[in-house]
């Protein structure tokens, strides 16, 4: 019996829609790299991208579980000497919500020139609308 290998050519791209509204960031970040990745499709190849697309809406309503908001740091630095900047997620909620589910989901995605690939299949909104409809994306249920 051979082993099948995807082709990048074979492959069938969908378009999925996801509220974030009142799911847990760890366990939503978790699904989104999985599909993401394609680890739910029979024809998974490790070498091929052969996920989906995801677009998240609502990603200034996502939850965290106990003193996150308040306790867990972001970090991030200008290139410049002193330039280290601090945040607590409450924080970077406020200003940029969808660096939060961005980044939970490229730390669950393994570090090789793959993941920059499949990370610009993931498109994240702070509200309910986004510009995608013309692909007719399908609800993603969690």
């Amino acid at each position: 019996m051979k082993t099948y290998s995807a082709k990048t050519e074979e492959i069938q791209r969908r378009w999925y829609v996801v509220d974030a509204e009142g799911k847990t960031l760890g366990r939503l970040a978790t699904t989104l790299a999985t599909v993401l990745r394609g680890k739910h499709k029979p024809i998974f190849t490790p070498h091929v991208d052969c996920g989906d697309y995801i677009i998240v809406i609502n990603a200034e309503k996502i939850g965290v579980t106990g003193n996150r908001m308040d306790e867990k740091m972001y970090y991030r630095h200008s290139g410049y000497p002193g330039g280290l900047t601090a945040e607590n997620m409450a924080q970077v909620l406020m200003k940029h919500p969808d660096r939060i589910i961005r980044q939970a989901v490229q730390k669950m995605l393994p570090k090789n020139d793959l993941s920059k690939l499949v990370l610009r299949k993931l498109k994240v909104y702070a509200g309910a609308e986004h510009p995608h409809a013309a692909q007719h994306p399908e609800t993603l249920e969690l």
